[in-house]
């Protein structure tokens, strides 16, 4: 099943092409009652991808989440080309759901040159064969939970996480707001660098806010705590493959006025950054 998975998520990010800057996308449920804001981000830099050339290759990307998405209505992305210069493109991308946006973002691409380098080093943790991976619930076990949580729980994913510092989101308790995880697409796909790019926008949502929670001894779970992304940041470094291990290292500097505010970086298992991102969220405590 994995493989139908992975093939799912492939056809979701493929997008048809309406116009030159039309594309439209369908959603997949995983669980939420809203689309996924990673699906969105994925899509969003698919279509943009789509309109620049081959050799231009996206190195950042900036959204902002604006309404939530249904699941059961098509996205329409609407790409316009803001600047087609001798090294750097630019694209804005609006994903339009009912006559309203539901995101906008900017994408920037770089045809790619040499420069000076340095990077971060890569956190000392277990690799990921050394690390416990995630057992899927038994029948049994999912009716324990409330009917939201059986219905996130339950849904088979393309993606492997394996978390270096697990976590009881139903009973959590306060922690710093730093945590390591272990990812990759559960089955192989092609070369396309675009395709592992939105694959890496796709995953790069999970557990980026959740990082935030982490001092209050609260979670996504916690059943008077509502929580939503706002926007989104993500940065292309290097070269890298989603269906290979990549380790996403999560920190949260602040969290104030119902809002927090993480960061991450992805490393290679060979200690390359390869990418890295930032996401601010609300986090409403209600009652």
């Amino acid at each position: 099943m994995t493989e139908t998975h992975v093939r799912e998520l492939v056809d979701l990010l493929e997008l048809e092409r309406l116009e030159d800057n039309l594309f439209r996308g369908q959603s997949r449920d995983i669980g939420t009652h809203f689309v996924f804001g990673g699906q969105v981000l994925g899509q969003a830099l698919s279509a943009a991808q789509r309109t620049v050339e081959p050799l231009r290759e996206a190195h950042s990307l900036h959204a902002y989440f604006l309404r939530a998405g249904d699941i059961d209505a098509p996205i329409v992305y609407s790409v316009e080309r803001a600047r087609d210069g001798g090294t750097f493109s630019s694209r804005r991308v609006v994903a339009i759901q009912h006559g309203q946006p539901i995101l906008t973002g900017s994408v920037s691409f770089q045809v790619p040159e040499a420069g000076f380098e340095h990077q971060s080093s890569m956190p000392e943790v277990p690799m990921p064969e050394d690390v416990e991976p995630m057992h899927p619930l038994t029948a049994e076990e999912l009716a324990r939970f409330p009917e939201k949580l059986q219905r996130w729980l339950g849904v088979d994913a393309p993606f492997e996480f394996r978390h270096v510092w697990p976590q009881d989101k139903l009973h959590p308790t306060k922690r710093p707001p730093i945590q390591h995880i272990w990812f990759r697409l559960t089955a192989p796909v092609g070369d396309a660098p675009s395709l592992h790019r939105a694959l890496l926008a796709y995953a790069s949502d999970f557990n980026l806010i959740g990082t935030a929670t982490l001092p209050h001894g609260i979670s996504y779970y916690t059943h008077n705590v509502q929580m939503a992304s706002l926007d989104h940041a993500l940065w292309f470094h290097r070269p890298f493959r989603v269906d290979e291990w990549l380790l996403y290292s999560f920190d949260s500097p602040t969290a104030q006025g119902a809002r927090g505010l993480a960061r991450g970086q992805i490393f290679s298992r060979d200690g390359r950054l390869v990418a890295s991102s930032a996401q601010e969220g609300l986090i409403r405590l209600r009652g």
